[in-house]
């Protein structure tokens, strides 16, 4: 592929993205500066076609990208455009107020599904991509005890457990031996020191302190991997005809937590995935594109988020939008 044609398709896309309408020779040479003359560009497009990049949806129609010239299109974007001061601080402004990790997830999807108009699906960061903060223990009757787990991913976690009677000094001294086997280490790592801390507890707390391990265990072992967040379905009835056939097939796979999570795939937290129509393992997902980035901290990826649409979709500023909120949240759930 020589830059002429490369630029030629650059603008085909760029055109059928914008105008929904087949890109005709005439309108190529008189929107862009492609620096040949209309006999070129049909030339070029004659080659684009027949390599399988363009397509001609009807006789005397003008010209639309196939999966494959997406697909060129994408793999020679090059950087991406990094977003505006006051689109950036848009996102952070609405990431901010969150309360809790629910509340973030929440702001997220409705945020992916705000900026670039598709339908937006977040993962929930698995308990073992994170760090335990603090263990809080709360009396709530004489026999009745609320565990509290709280992880660096803003996760909270929490047991009502029954228990013999027991007094706020009893409780104190409990705490603080959770929270010295738990803290700062990751989910697995304390399950092992939890093991092996029911052994040394003192006597006067082996029958609440079993009891409250045996729950914390649970807890810290417990998986929320599946769990997704999707929004903006609404965006799907924008795109009208070209959707008609296909939307309830559509929104039905969406509802399949197992194809959501294997449409996100395993991205790596700063760099975006994409893709596109035929690309996707599913039948009645192959005419959208999945646009997807993990999110964590500088050294783990916590889950994915990503967006779904046709596959005429605004590529270089969907990709833009995608990273930026994946790095908005990776950084937020890290630091917050």
């Amino acid at each position: 592929m020589d830059d002429r044609k490369l630029e030629v398709l650059r603008a085909i896309v760029t055109d059928f993205v914008s105008s929904q309408e087949p890109v005709g020779s005439r309108s190529l040479v008189e929107r862009h500066d492609l620096g040949v003359s209309p006999a070129t560009v049909r030339n070029d497009m004659a080659a684009l076609e027949e390599e399988g990049y363009i397509t001609q949806p009807h006789t005397s129609a003008g010209r639309i990208p196939t999966d494959k010239g997406y697909r060129l299109f994408v793999d020679r974007l090059g950087s991406l455009k990094p977003l505006s001061t006051a689109e950036q601080r848009a996102i952070q402004t609405f990431l901010s107020g969150a309360l809790d990790l629910d509340d973030i997830l929440l702001r997220t999807v409705r945020l992916l599904a705000q900026v670039t108009q598709q339908v937006a699906i977040v993962e929930y960061p698995t308990l073992s991509h994170s760090v335990v903060r603090h263990v809080e223990i709360v009396s709530m009757s004489p026999s009745r005890l609320l565990l509290i787990l709280i992880t660096s991913t803003g996760r909270i976690e929490q047991r009502a457990l029954e228990i013999p009677e027991h007094d706020e000094e009893t409780l104190a001294e409990l705490r603080a031996h959770l929270n010295a086997a738990t803290v700062g280490n990751t989910s697995p790592q304390a399950a092992v020191r939890l093991s092996k801390l029911s052994s040394t507890l003192p006597p006067s707390l082996q029958m609440i302190g079993q009891a409250a391990i045996a729950t914390l265990l649970e807890m810290v072992s417990s998986e929320a991997s599946g769990r997704m967040v999707v929004g903006g379905m609404p965006n799907l009835t924008r795109y009208g005809s070209e959707f008609e056939t296909t939307v309830k097939p559509m929104l039905e796979a969406l509802e399949e937590q197992v194809v959501l999570l294997k449409l996100l795939g395993e991205a790596s937290a700063d760099q975006v995935t994409v893709r596109i129509g035929q690309e996707n393992p599913y039948k009645e997902l192959q005419s959208t594109s999945v646009v997807a980035s993990g999110y964590g901290s500088q050294v783990d990826t916590f889950a994915t988020l990503g967006v779904i649409g046709p596959t005429r979709m605004d590529y270089p500023s969907t990709m833009a939008s995608v990273r930026a909120v994946a790095r908005y949240v990776g950084r937020f759930l890290s630091e917050g």
